[in-house]
């Protein structure tokens, strides 16, 4: 009987996955891995691997040689060695599209929150006052400028619920040279350009070297001091430190976070004393709905390359 281990899950529960792995006749073991040593010990005789954080490094795929698959929980793929994976056949798979509208919405209800000043707004309720004046200057949504760095499947969707509050749009994606369907009118622009045009820069790229602090000091530094900063893509797009420069110096106006650097943030980061940052703890991809689907995609992929089958989504080497 071939076997599946999901080497980490945070998820509370793995029933999804195991109906799906019950009816395909595939055993399927539950581990807590965090580290290289942790994945290659619980892997050890496993045809494939689930993953949600634990590394799959080409040190545990040497360790693996009867490993076909890996899927992983989720969109981004950067804690799995793809070289070293499709050196050695191993299928590396994800789930590209299963948080779409969520990931979308709360892009969009994090760069309100922070334009319509609401986080310092409900603190003053709270704390016995209606003052207006630590929000001031607030401006309408309908004209202002939405950026979109990163314009795959949340990118476009992102945007396109940006223009239908009224914003005008841009965008840079340096893999898309025509608009994508649906988002008619906006300027694709250079990077350095886009910057300089934003009110709202809403990041949805994948981590990769290229991509790493994409924003920092210096990219920071060509916005106006009245853009808001929203990133529910990849913590390691932004320089944390510079972007908390930033917003202390008054270059930007805010950010609006759902994910960092290093997660969680530690509870000492001054991130968490400035009025205008907003944090959700990656909660981006959540709904039930998703939740489901996630689960359910992830174990579908898995299964699928243990039987010999093609996964639904396989990632190409890096």
């Amino acid at each position: 009987m071939p076997r599946i281990v999901i080497t980490d899950c945070d998820h509370g529960t793995v029933d999804t996955e195991q109906r799906a792995a019950d009816s395909a006749g595939v055993e399927l073991v539950l581990a807590h891995c965090a580290n290289e040593q942790d994945v290659i010990s619980a892997g050890a005789g496993a045809d494939g691997l689930i993953v949600q954080y634990a590394p799959v490094t080409a040190t545990v795929l040497e360790a693996l040689p009867g490993l076909r698959v890996v899927s992983r929980y989720g969109v981004g793929v950067d804690t799995v060695d793809l070289d070293a994976a499709h050196t050695r056949g191993v299928t590396v798979c994800n789930v590209p599209d299963y948080g779409t509208e969520d990931v979308s919405d709360h892009a969009i209800a994090l760069a309100l929150s922070v334009l319509r000043g609401i986080p310092r707004l409900d603190r003053g309720m709270r704390a016995g006052s209606a003052d207006l004046a630590p929000i001031k200057p607030l401006h309408r949504l309908r004209g202002r400028t939405f950026g979109v760095l990163g314009l795959g499947r949340i990118g476009a969707a992102t945007a396109a619920k940006a223009r239908a509050l009224g914003f005008e749009l841009v965008g840079h994606d340096p893999m898309v040279t025509t608009v994508p369907d649906g988002l008619e009118g906006m300027d694709l622009l250079e990077l350095e350009d886009l910057l300089r045009r934003v009110d709202v820069l809403s990041l949805h790229a994948p981590l990769v070297p290229a991509t790493r602090h994409v924003i920092d000091a210096d990219a920071l530094a060509l916005m106006g001091p009245e853009t808001v900063v929203v990133n529910t893509s990849r913590g390691g797009l932004v320089d944390t430190e510079a972007l908390a420069d930033a917003i202390e110096q008054g270059t930007i106006l805010g950010a609006a976070l759902d994910v960092t650097e290093v997660e969680p943030l530690p509870a000492s980061h001054r991130l968490y004393d400035l009025p205008n940052v907003v944090l959700t703890p990656h909660a981006g991809w959540y709904s039930e709905e998703s939740f489901t689907e996630l689960k359910q995609r992830t174990a579908d992929n898995a299964i699928a390359a243990v039987l010999g089958r093609t996964p639904r989504n396989v990632v190409g080497p890096a």
